[in-house]
């Protein structure tokens, strides 16, 4: 899922530069947040992964120490 957002994300960081290039300045910062926005969104998407699998390895360990 996070790869999804990072290939969207790239894509209308891209797309920002196309518009900005053709003088579309509105177009380039809407599509800019977007991408921005997008990014951010495979960060969290990585972040609750991450932090999924730790409370995994925790309640693990917790119940490894305890019999």
């Amino acid at each position: 899922m996070d790869r999804i957002f990072q290939i969207i994300a790239v894509g209308l960081i891209g797309l920002a530069a196309y518009f900005f290039w053709t003088g579309s300045t509105d177009a380039a910062f809407a599509s800019a947040v977007l991408g921005c926005v997008s990014f951010f969104l495979s960060v969290r998407v990585q972040m609750k992964e991450r932090n999924r699998i730790l409370e995994e390895h925790r309640k693990r360990d917790q119940s490894d120490q305890t019999d």
